[in-house]
């Protein structure tokens, strides 16, 4: 067999003449490193055909071996050169990848589970399900609701590692969360969002998750087609073409996908959007993604169609000078200025209008954060039901609204598992009603008392007699005036009646009671609606304890805190742009060697 041509394109584009029989993939990679001039050797470089990486094996193996044939396309691509690490430390960074996988899951399942269920957090955030409007959403069952938190923190921290470049870690993170995918129910886009208290600082696993909810719902929905784009991006990105034939079927349940919950044409999206633009740099994604499909299948024609069609998508999203000096001018920032822009095919007016209602939204989120924070703590302060579940705000409030007063409508909820009708049956009946307010009174005591052998085992902590302690506290009432009055060295103390706290300090009510804290609880008297870490004697609970990953929770709540209803569609489009020309420059070249032959 004589000489062949190869028509290279990418991290070298131009024609080779080869001879098949006699050269090897590492001859080849070579030259390709050789002639692209970037100053690699050939371990720098990999060789895609017809869908296949062109792998050296023993070193033997030919060109034509390995079913490269004349005028045949190659994708030359640039690798990093740390790849050529060796294998015990690949495969400590597989076990580390393991590792840190088992215990991404495991904290999703945990944070979703502790959320879904209407028990009160342990943590100083509470998670919930919102509609892209901002609007709280209770989506089907219990089992539902931790099924679309778990696939939308997966699907959160995996886009985390798509930013940082970390494609290979995303696409297990996706992978892991694919499952989950089918869990997305409502008519728009839903997230987590996160309430944090004031004092906080701040495959087949991923679709399992969302595999179980009606999957008419599913269809109503983006996130689902959103996660198959980042799947075959990370595919691209990794340049693993042997994705290739899933990726397809990806990218096609990904279109239908997006039409289905967007409308023809992004018709409804439109509506929804005001007029926006939200989903271009999407769908250039897509396209380009489909076109690179198409290429390597040898689909030329509709590979081309592809590419020019996210092109050109790829010039509508190219920012004005102009239109971005306004805004900055403005006081806008750069970043937010050039989503706007984007969200809002250039056009000034509207992405000023953008900005103005983000920046209201914002505003309202910030102050219904604050509300739910205070709801929060005071929803500790009611305690559990007998089931760990907190009290209802909302049934609370509509109870005093006729008349109620609050604790004891508290009280009669906490009872009754938040049910209504039984509260107010309690609340109606004065045998009940009396038992409530006596367990009320007795209730309050009991954090008096504990709240007071807190602070007596703090001074004994800090030097002072007990028998002295525990007077300075009966008569004074707080720890501070305690603590002054002690360090006046005054032996006398007030023989005043206990204002507030029992004349008595039972020893079972000792130093392990709960420390100033007034939002703890205790059981009621039939051993119910304990908070975490009290129980009805003052010990410890009886309550299971969870064991948490604390710090995996707080990376997965981290990603959710940044981001917001526009944030799948806000896409950087450098790299898009880039690989458009790369793979069109490909084809170019192919037609200029076949116009060539046959002259």
């Amino acid at each position: 067999m004589g000489s062949a041509k190869l028509k290279i394109g990418g991290a070298w584009s131009g024609v080779l003449e080869v001879e098949l029989e006699e050269w090897t993939v590492l001859m080849l990679r070579e030259e390709v490193a050789k002639r692209s001039g970037h100053g690699g050797g050939p371990e720098t470089i990999n060789l895609i055909c017809a869908g296949k990486l062109l792998k050296d094996g023993d070193g033997t193996e030919k060109l034509s071996q390995l079913g490269v044939r004349n005028n045949a396309k190659i994708l030359a691509s640039r690798v990093s050169v740390d790849q050529g690490k060796s294998v015990k430390e690949e495969s400590l960074a597989e076990e580390e990848r393991s590792t840190r996988l088992s215990r991404l899951k495991a904290a999703a399942v945990s944070l979703s589970a502790r959320h879904a269920d209407g028990s009160l957090p342990v943590e100083d955030f509470n998670l919930e399900l919102e509609n892209q409007s901002g609007q709280k959403v209770q989506l089907g069952s219990e089992t539902d609701q931790r099924a679309i938190m778990m696939g939308l923190m997966l699907h959160a921290n995996a886009k985390a590692l798509m930013r940082k470049k970390k494609y290979k870690e995303a696409l297990e993170v996706l992978t892991m969360g694919e499952v989950n995918a089918n869990l997305f129910l409502a008519f728009h886009r839903v997230y987590i969002n996160i309430l944090l208290n004031a004092h906080t600082e701040a495959g087949s696993s991923l679709q399992e998750a969302f595999s179980l909810c009606d999957q008419k719902l599913i269809e109503m929905v983006d996130n689902v087609p959103i996660l198959q784009i980042d799947m075959v991006w990370c595919y691209f990105m990794l340049r693993d073409i042997s994705w290739l034939s899933v990726a397809g079927v990806r990218l096609a349940k990904a279109r239908e996908g997006l039409e289905r919950s967007h409308g023809k044409e992004a018709s409804r999206l439109r509506l929804l959007q005001k007029g926006r633009y939200p989903e271009i740099a999407l769908h250039l994604r897509l396209e380009l993604l489909e076109g690179v499909v198409a290429y390597h299948s040898n689909q030329t024609e509709k590979s081309r169609k592809s590419l020019t069609s996210a092109q050109t998508k790829f010039l509508q999203l190219q920012i004005p000078d102009e239109a971005l000096s306004l805004l900055l001018g403005m006081g806008y920032k750069e970043r937010d200025s050039k989503r706007a822009l984007r969200m809002n095919n250039q056009v000034v007016e509207n992405a000023v209008d953008f900005l103005v209602e983000e920046k209201e939204k914002k505003a309202r989120k910030r102050v219904d954060d604050l509300k739910r924070q205070k709801e929060i703590m005071e929803q500790k302060c009611y305690g559990t039901t007998p089931l760990g579940k907190a009290v209802d705000i909302e049934r609370l409030n509509e109870l005093v609204s006729i008349g109620f007063e609050k604790e004891l409508a508290a009280e009669a909820l906490r009872r009754n598992e938040n049910d209504t009708q039984k509260a107010l049956d309690d609340l109606t009946n004065p045998e009940a009603n009396s038992s409530i307010q006596i367990h009320i009174e007795s209730r309050k005591k009991k954090r008096l008392r504990q709240a007071a052998n807190a602070s007596i085992e703090e001074l004994v902590s800090m030097g002072f007699p007990r028998e002295a302690a525990a007077a300075a506290i009966r008569s004074l009432g707080t720890r501070q005036a305690a603590i002054d009055h002690l360090l006046q060295g005054t032996s006398n103390t007030a023989a005043a009646g206990d204002h507030n706290v029992d004349n008595t300090l039972p020893n079972d009510q000792g130093g392990d009671g709960i420390a100033n804290d007034p939002l703890s609880n205790d059981q009621s008297e039939d051993g119910s609606g304990t908070n975490a870490g009290s129980s009805s004697d003052g010990g410890p609970s009886h309550n299971k304890v969870e064991t948490r990953d604390v710090e995996m929770e707080d990376e997965i709540t981290g990603e959710l805190l940044k981001g917001d209803a526009y944030s799948d569609y806000d896409i950087e489009v450098t790299e898009e742009g880039e690989a458009i020309n790369e793979y069109l420059a490909l084809m170019t070249v192919g037609v200029n060697v076949e116009i060539g032959s046959s002259s």
